[in-house]
Order: structure tokens, then C-alpha cells, then sequence
């Protein structure tokens, strides 16, 4: 397998002027000559599919957008790098590298879908990513790449659920890192509705969104939120082509796709490789194997996938054949376990990361998630009782009810596939027979310094509340509603 260079440069562009030598812009020159029908039919022909973790086709993403357009009210282009996923550093590391083709990427999507304004949405967190934003910026502006079109950088809080998109909407709109009901294609940045009682604000909670409206009096415009690397990839699609999109990867899932590799391995890195690379080569040439001596145990997708055993190593990194795998490619950021490594401690570590970063909206989420948490601690420290394993399966059967994100079956499916992968592990845990162990920390990768991965310790004191008080107040983020703090007041 050779390491391939698409979106991610060796080496940083620091200024428009090289980048303009390395290509860049010809993807933007390319679309201003074509429709947005064509537009959409050149990402469809490639095969472009979503790089934040879904892999959802991004011309279908696009064009559903176009056709939700409302009348009179152009819709916004949303670029999420907004990255927390717990294992993934592949975002920071392409806007560190060449911020200028993921702007330009989002002014193609703006133009493709009647948008009249961008917003990057990025934590505050990231001083340096959102400082070379906004430099590439700057240069783009002054250059004129962005005329007619407003187009500003959003530092947002350091949440996990700030890279959900609907919430991500909420936080540009000024209100807390809270996940909508509606999808971003039906109700998007700015508010704009018909009459005023279509919203039901009675609810209390994020937006007022538990009754927003039946769909044909909405005449909110919508949102296109898309993650730093799809809209890398859009640029080259543009370009070059969809037949020179579609040279690497696999039918099904053609391209590239930057992966990071941490945990268990020589070296922590990111690089992009070709779709349908095998898993096992992504760890040995980006991680560099696993220690002499020792060999992998699991594989975890970020926190958004169930766990891939030793026996799946060789699977493709391609959506399709992760699926078959029963997992996920996710992000690309690939957490290693070797042998040496407790599972049930990466299980109480992953659903404490889970439960605290749930905002509660959906009560079962965050109870039945902190209670699994608590549970699977008292597990890996050899505390637990008996029946504590059958509770927590239980648990899991209930936390996802009237979810409106993800994140309550992140809990139930990864969670549940590391209780069945290693039965006896757990077992081992219930009988006293395996040494007790503090749960993993599971948390946001906050740097890759030289090829040591640095995990956020922070998180290690963060409660179920967002705060970092001794004790868990007992509330949960979204009952902190009345007291009219902005989002930032949820970090101090």
C-alpha cells in the first residue's frame, strides 16, 4: 500500500498565491461554468460519499437541498470542522495542511445549491486550525473568490455534540450545542417561518423545536452541513473529473480516504490512502504495527461503530465492506487495542465518554447512558455485583428511546458488541479473576505531537452536567436552559 496525496499535502500550502501553483481553484473555475444540475450529476458519476462518517452520497445530500429550497431565501453552506470523534485527527491535520481547497470547496457547494452566505463552524479550541482558517481566508477575500458571498468562521464550544449537525445549526443560530428533531435539508441557519404560531416554544427545549411547523407552511431555508474532507474531495472532482475521482478506491466506495491511527501501536499518524486499502495495512503503514511481541485485539471506529475483532483485521477500509463486517468506517480514526489491553475497561471508558457528552434532551440517553457508565466502572474495578452485567444489558435495550441523535445507539451498539466480543473478559470482571482496572480514557485527540497522540486529560474531571465541579450537580445541560448563560458559560 502507498500513502496518496489528494486532499492531504506532505507539505502546507502557506499562501493562495502557492496554492494557485498546486492547481487550486480550477475546481471553483470549473463550476462557475456549469449549472448546478451539472454539478450535482459530476459528484453523483464519482461517487463521492460523505467523509464525516456516515457516507452518505453527497450528491444526494446536495441535491435534496436544492429541492427543499424555499422561495426568496437563499439557503447557507455549513462546513462542520467541528471534529471531537475520540481516535480522529484527520480534519485538523487537512486544514493545517491546505485550508484554501476546503473553502473552496464550500464556495462550489454555495454555488451548486443557491446559497448566499458560508459558516465554519470550529471550536474555539483550536487556536491554530481556526488562525489558518481565517489567514486563507483573508487572502481569498481580498483576491475576490468570495464575492457575494458572506463567508465568516464560527468558534463554537468544545461539546462533543457541536459536530452534530443540527446542532451545529443551533450554535451558529446563538443557542446551545442541542440536536434538532428536524434535519438540517427542512430547517437550517436562519429562521424564517410563515407565522410566528407555527412554533410551539412551549417545550422548553433546544429551538422549540418539538412542534416546528408542518412542513408545508415552513419557509425556513435550508442547510447543506458538510465535513472538512468531503468538500476537499469535491474540488478535485471538479477539476479533474469524475473518471479521475473514481482511479483509486473501490465501485462502490471510489476515492480516498485520510485515516488516523492511535492506541496500541508503535506510532500515532494520519495519512490518506485508497478506499479499499485492507485495515491491516491502514495500521501498518500509518501506525507502524502494534509493539513488538503483541498483536491486535479490537479495532473501534471512533465511539460511532461496534468494535471489529482480531478475526475482521484484513477487512477493506471501504463503507460497504465494514458494513458486511458488521461495523463501520466512521471517520476513518481507528482506535488500536492490542492483547495487552482490559476491554472491559475501553467499555466503561467508552460509555462514560458517551454519557457525559450526552445534553440530555432525551431523558433515557442520558440516564440509562450514566447508569451504564457507573455500572461498567464498578465493573472493571471489581466492584460490581452479579446481576450489575444483566442491568446494564438491560440498559441498553432502553437508552435509545426517543433519541432525536445518534449518540443513545453509539452507546447501545458499541457497548453491546464489546459485552459479546469478549464474554469472558466481562465474566472475569464479575468473578474477581482479572486484575481490577480504572476505566480507559476515551476522549478527544487534542494533538498528534511528532507521532504521540495527545488525548484531551480534561475530560477525565468533566461531569454529566458539562462542568468540571467535584460532584455531578444532578442536572443534565439541557435543564441549564433558563438560567440564560451562552454556550461558552457551559466550559468555565
Amino acid at each position: 500500500m502507498t500513502v496518496v496525496h489528494r486532499v492531504l499535502f506532505p507539505k502546507p500550502i502557506t499562501s493562495l498565491d502557492e496554492y494557485l501553483k498546486r492547481r487550486g481553484g480550477r475546481g471553483l473555475e470549473a463550476a462557475r461554468q456549469m449549472s448546478p444540475e451539472q454539478i450535482v450529476s459530476a459528484l453523483g458519476a464519482a461517487g463521492l460519499r460523505g467523509r464525516g462518517g456516515g457516507g452518505f452520497p453527497t450528491a444526494r445530500k446536495w441535491q435534496t437541498i436544492i429541492d427543499n429550497a424555499a422561495a426568496g431565501f437563499p439557503a447557507t453552506v455549513v462546513v462542520n470542522a467541528a471534529e471531537g470523534e475520540p481516535g480522529t485527527y484527520k480534519d485538523r491535520t487537512i486544514i493545517g495542511a491546505d485550508p484554501y481547497v476546503v473553502i473552496e470547496g464550500a464556495l462550489i457547494a454555495a454555488r451548486a445549491v443557491g446559497a448566499n452566505s458560508i459558516a465554519i463552524g470550529m471550536k474555539r479550541t483550536f487556536a491554530a486550525e481556526v488562525q489558518r482558517v481565517q489567514g486563507a481566508l483573508a487572502e481569498m477575500i481580498e483576491a475576490g473568490w468570495t464575492e457575494g458571498m458572506a463567508v465568516g468562521v464560527i468558534q463554537g464550544p468544545n461539546e462533543y455534540l457541536y459536530g452534530e449537525e443540527t446542532a451545529m445549526l443551533e450554535v451558529i443560530d446563538g443557542r446551545y450545542p442541542f440536536p434538532r428533531i428536524q434535519p438540517p435539508y427542512r430547517r437550517g441557519v436562519t429562521e424564517v417561518w410563515a407565522a410566528a404560531d407555527l412554533i410551539d416554544r412551549s417545550s422548553g427545549l433546544s429551538a422549540n423545536i418539538e412542534l416546528a411547523g408542518p412542513t408545508s407552511e415552513q419557509v425556513a431555508p435550508p442547510a447543506l452541513v458538510d465535513n472538512v474532507e468531503t468538500l476537499a474531495n469535491v474540488v478535485g472532482i471538479l477539476a479533474r473529473g469524475p473518471e479521475w475521482f473514481r482511479t483509486e478506491g473501490t465501485e462502490q466506495s471510489p476515492g480516498t480516504i485520510v485515516c488516523t491511527v492511535t492506541g496500541s501501536t508503535v506510532r500515532d499518524d494520519v495519512a490518506e490512502v485508497p478506499m479499499g486499502t485492507p485495515l491491516s495495512e491502514v495500521i501498518e503503514v500509518i501506525g507502524g504495527g502494534v509493539q513488538l511481541g503483541q498483536r491486535v485485539k479490537a479495532v473501534l471506529s471512533g465511539v460511532s461503530n461496534p468494535v471489529l475483532t482480531a478475526d475482521k483485521i484484513d477487512t477493506p477500509c471501504t463503507y460497504e465492506d465494514m458494513q458486511e463486517a458488521g461495523t463501520g468506517l466512521g471517520a476513518g480514526g481507528f482506535m488500536v487495542f492490542d492483547n495487552t489491553v482490559d476491554m472491559v475497561s475501553v467499555a466503561a471508558g467508552v460509555s462514560r465518554f458517551l454519557a457525559v457528552e450526552s445534553c440530555g434532551q432525551c431523558s433515557p440517553c442520558k440516564h440509562d447512558g450514566v447508569a451504564v457508565s457507573d455500572l461498567l466502572g464498578a465493573l472493571c474495578r471489581n466492584k460490581a455485583g452479579e446481576s450489575d452485567l444483566d442491568k446494564v444489558r438491560r440498559r441498553l435495550t432502553t437508552v435509545t428511546e426517543g433519541a432525536r441523535c445518534f449518540l443513545a445507539s453509539q452507546q447501545q451498539s458499541v457497548i453491546g458488541s464489546l459485552i459479546e466480543a469478549f464474554p469472558e473478559e466481562f465474566q472475569a470482571h464479575l468473578d474477581r479473576t482479572a486484575p481490577a482496572s480504572e476505566p480507559f480514557l476515551v476522549a478527544e485527540l487534542v494533538d498528534i505531537d511528532g507521532y504521540e497522540g495527545v488525548i484531551d486529560q480534561r475530560f477525565s474531571t468533566k461531569q454529566p452536567d458539562w462542568t468540571h465541579g467535584e460532584v455531578w450537580s444532578g442536572q443534565v445541560p439541557a435543564e441549564k436552559l433558563d438560567d440564560h448563560r451562552s454556550p461558552q458559560a457551559l466550559e468555565d
